[in-house]
């Protein structure tokens, strides 16, 4: 059972800043997996974590570990297997789709599937668990959508066609869009996939400094190793038998980060948090 929020975090929660809301997420004995035909298969069982708002958590792991998967049942895409998720000590099951929409953004590796969109309409689009059934944008709404694109850097792009931009600027709209749908959580899977390493290390600072700007809580996957040992508060590192979260720092000297990436042809130091490959 999700556990009441305390005295003290409601007194948090009072004087929170935007909008006087704090958000958190716990999850209690998570157990993760899918389900087909008779056969259920379980990824990760025992999951226990907290993730906080102000903070950029990156889920690292190798591929095919399951990463998507956890990204998945946290957004309530697939039900969990077994275990609690408790937004604001509230279990997510007792949410229904409209509130939810409110509390979660998802940005997913897939590339949006549209076209004849201009960025405007596309990022208009986050406004659509407030606008009703015909979607018609406020001139609220519509200051709203200026001001995600503002943050994301991408006004200059507001007339422009989705199909026309590249992975980079597709990509920020897709933000711009969660951000315009005014969550406190932002979930996003593989965002720097797709692009080049100056976009890579562009779009993971991007993150960073939202969930500073807008004490957002921002959780994304990444193979991006690199980038995360040195932009993340937090990382979960996922193996097929647990979940090992710390700082950057701590992973590393409890050799966590070692067992995940080193191999017959990678090094990687301790002290320096650097990946290297040995010629």
């Amino acid at each position: 059972m999700c556990a009441k929020m305390t005295k003290e975090i409601t007194e948090i929660y009072k004087f929170a800043p935007r909008n006087n809301i704090f958000s958190m997420i716990e999850l209690k004995d998570l157990s993760i997996g899918y389900v087909q035909k008779k056969f259920t298969t379980v990824v990760l069982s025992g999951i226990n974590a907290t993730l906080r708002e102000g903070e950029l958590t990156c889920l690292i792991g190798q591929n095919g570990i399951g990463k998507s998967t956890l990204l998945r049942t946290l957004s309530a895409f697939q039900p969990r297997l077994g275990g609690e998720i408790c937004i604001d000590g509230k279990s997510i099951d007792d949410y229904a789709d409209r509130e939810l929409a409110r509390m979660i953004g998802v940005v997913l590796t897939s590339k949006p599937d549209v076209q004849n969109l201009t960025v405007s309409e596309m990022v208009g689009l986050g406004r659509s668990p407030y606008t009703g059934f015909w979607g018609t944008l406020s001139k609220n709404d519509e200051e709203i959508v200026r001001e995600a694109m503002e943050q994301v850097g991408i006004s200059s792009l507001s007339k422009r066609m989705i199909q026309t931009l590249s992975d980079g600027e597709r990509q920020k709209v897709m933000i711009a869009k969660a951000l315009a749908q005014q969550t406190n959580i932002i979930f996003l899977d593989e965002p720097t996939a797709f692009l080049d390493y100056p976009s890579k290390v562009e779009m993971m600072m991007l993150l960073h400094r939202l969930s500073r700007e807008t004490n957002k809580m921002i959780f994304l996957s990444t193979h991006d190793m690199e980038l995360a040992l040195q932009i993340a508060d937090t990382l979960w590192l996922m193996t097929n038998k647990t979940m090992h979260i710390g700082t950057p720092r701590q992973l590393a000297n409890e050799g966590h980060l070692s067992e995940l990436l080193e191999r017959k042809d990678i090094d990687f130091d301790k002290q320096t948090m650097q990946i290297k490959v040995k010629f």
